[in-house]
């Protein structure tokens, strides 16, 4: 005959055994790691969205993720173009550690205008630099990369698993955004395609996909808005007949903007569908300034491709798991500073790399307020050409030049000519008054930090003179 203390006990233990798996059911779920979605826009200006402004571009679905994010009011691309944020990006570093200074060839505009010859420039990411998608996928993540690259050949050699449309070019291929197109697993023989929509199909089946398994790391980075400026006709058309604002007035760079927005709304969409959008990050940023032949910047100064505030004060979200710790966080941030937070917040271990970017997660975690007396650096010792439709009164948009910025000033130090430029963009966010020689002591303070920090990261400056330069040579616009 059965025992019947045996047979309580017995179900005593099963009962246990069940609270126990409950418990570590519960406790796996709630440290689960996050998703990652960094979704990076090319070219986009810090006043070309809704949220930030915008009287006649049109962003609802980045809008709605502003009112969930963390609004970073005052967030910085770590280049004045493409390729060097991009790489600040995924090494968490400065420039002068990974040595991608500017896009391809440093030596641009005429030769007869160039007082020095510029530090030689780095196009690839060098392989070994731990990139942010090495850290994630070392943690077990999945790792997906979506449209422009900049860094190399192929992302996948950078800790990539998945790449799509990644390569060493900095704009869309031949036949532009609309197919034909063929870029790394991403081919459209029809003609038509755009190829913003192509990649946001591509990024929802991946999401459809993958809802089940390990956490993803997902780099959605858009060759748009970049040049050329061409949108979906039937996109393009809600703009044709709208009233321009100031300076925002190009129905075509309307429309791409619009089909991007698009874009983030349906790649959220498909999150939501699976049931992962309160188990990820969102980021969303643009790599620099707007372009300045297309759309402009105002209050700001300045467009792509300078150190004034227009080049590289950008638009930046970061929306956490249920909208926590949403609301205006005015600490200045750059690029490099996603590196160490998001790591951080998905308790991945990053002791043994060399990260010049700060933790942020403090204030992902519980709210704590960032240090506003935090300084942040530009080092670009290279030249870029004035383009059509820029209007300025140099036959460059930058010439060598470094900046820091630190609480309410931030000083730019040109090394063409050795001028420095003080301002206080508390009160005078658009860079009008010099004050460099009416706060000589404040000037002299920030310059000789902005000394210390290039020789602490040992950043190159132009020692050669150029042979061909001409001090008689005349610019005309």
């Amino acid at each position: 005959r059965s025992n019947p203390v045996c047979r309580g006990g017995a179900e005593v233990m099963r009962i246990a055994a069940l609270l126990i798996a409950i418990q570590l059911f519960c406790i796996g779920s709630l440290s689960a790691k996050p998703n990652v979605l960094i979704f990076l826009v090319d070219d986009l200006g810090w006043t070309d969205l809704g949220y930030t402004g915008s009287k006649y571009y049109e962003s609802p679905n980045i809008d709605a993720l502003s009112r969930e994010s963390i609004v970073f009011t005052n967030a910085y691309s770590n280049g004045p173009n493409c390729a060097p944020t991009r790489a600040c990006l995924m090494s968490g570093q400065y420039s002068p550690r990974h040595g991608i200074y500017t896009v391809g060839d440093p030596v641009r505009g005429n030769h007869k205008f160039r007082r020095w010859t510029p530090v030689e420039n780095a196009t690839v990411l060098d392989d070994k630099v731990v990139t942010l998608a090495e850290t994630f996928s070392n943690a077990g993540y999945s790792t997906v990369h979506l449209g422009k690259w900049h860094l190399g050949k192929d992302p996948t050699t950078q800790g990539f698993d998945l790449n799509y449309a990644g390569f060493t070019g900095g704009s869309p291929s031949k036949g532009g955004y609309h197919s034909p197109y063929a870029y790394p697993n991403v081919v459209e023989e029809k003609e038509g395609r755009y190829l913003t929509d192509h990649l946001t199909d591509l990024a929802v089946k991946y999401i459809e996909e993958r809802s089940a398994e390990e956490p993803f790391f997902m780099y959605m980075s858009h060759y748009a808005v970049h040049t050329p400026i061409q949108a979906k006709a039937s996109v393009q058309r809600r703009f044709d007949s709208k009233k321009p604002s100031g300076s925002h007035k190009s129905p075509k760079y309307a429309a791409m903007i619009a089909s991007m927005d698009e874009s983030l709304g349906r790649i959220i969409s498909a999150l939501e569908d699976v049931g992962k959008l309160e188990e990820t990050i969102i980021v969303f940023a643009s790599d620099n300034g707007g372009y300045g032949g297309i759309t402009g910047q105002e209050p700001l100064r300045g467009s792509k491709g300078m150190l004034y505030e227009g080049g590289i004060r950008v638009p930046m979200l970061v929306r956490l798991p249920n909208g926590k710790n949403k609301g205006i966080e005015s600490t200045p941030v750059m690029s490099m500073d996603l590196y160490p937070t998001l790591t951080s917040y998905c308790d991945i271990d990053t002791e043994e790399l060399m990260l010049d970017g700060i933790d942020l997660s403090p204030r992902f975690a519980n709210g704590e307020s960032l240090p506003t007396e935090r300084a942040v650096y530009w080092h670009f010792p290279c030249y870029l050409q004035r383009y059509p439709g820029l209007k300025i009164d140099s036959p460059f948009r930058c010439v060598p030049s470094s900046a820091i910025r630190k609480g309410d000033w931030k000083l730019i130090h040109s090394y063409e000519t050795g001028a420095i430029e003080l301002y206080n963009l508390a009160a005078d966010i658009g860079e009008t008054t010099d004050l460099s020689k009416q706060k000589q002591e404040i000037a002299e303070s920030l310059y000789g930090e902005l000394e210390a920090w290039r020789k602490r990261v040992n950043a190159g400056v132009p020692v050669v003179k150029n042979p061909r330069y001409d001090p008689n040579a005349k610019f005309s616009k």
